[in-house]
């Protein structure tokens, strides 16, 4: 989100963030859309750890639309989205992941790509659809896979890409939609 809102900030994405919510009651960054000004709202995932109910689905369909947001931009949230929420945003949500996909869907993919002994990773930004990190891709970025790289080491190296290329991604799809209407 910092990535995005500095983009915004700079002039460089013309975009605005009405509404930041999570799944995660005290996760940062609801508190730095507050400081912001920006509305914020906790999803309900009735308790369950990784499953994404869809009764909570259609609550945060109905918030999102009922706050004006026209693209769903989603980062770090971890569980997969389903025909409530998919349905209701068609072709309208994104998602950054830290792997070239398809190589290394899920969780700690820099960790995966060390293991797997890859000369090279990176990011990709992809519209979500019901599976784990499998829409179709919007943009990517490379980095390598250093001999002396750690999985934390390399994933720093893969975070700068991804605040890199999200606003250039959300831009691509502003495009894609302008020109569709």
């Amino acid at each position: 989100m910092q990535a995005i809102l500095e983009a915004i900030e700079a002039g460089t994405l013309d975009a605005e963030i009405v509404l930041v919510l999570s799944d995660v009651p005290d996760a940062y960054i609801l508190e730095r859309a507050r400081e912001r000004g920006i509305a914020t709202g906790v999803i309900d995932c009735r308790g369950f750890r990784s499953k994404f109910p869809d009764e909570a689905q259609l609550e945060t369909a109905a918030r999102l639309k009922e706050a004006g947001v026209d693209l769903v931009c989603l980062a770090g949230f971890m569980r997969i989205v389903k025909k409530p929420l998919l349905d209701a945003f068609p072709q309208r949500i994104l998602n950054i992941h830290p792997s070239l996909l398809p190589a290394f869907p899920g969780l700690e993919a820099w960790t995966q790509a060390l293991e797997a002994g890859v000369p090279e990773t990176g990011c990709t930004v992809h519209y979500v659809d019901a599976g784990m990190d499998t829409g179709p891709t919007i943009l990517r970025a490379k980095v390598p896979v250093k001999p002396d790289d750690t999985p934390e080491s390399l994933h720093a190296r893969i975070q700068e890409q991804e605040h890199r290329i999200y606003p250039e991604a959300i831009r691509q799809v502003q495009d894609i939609v302008s020109a569709a209407n």
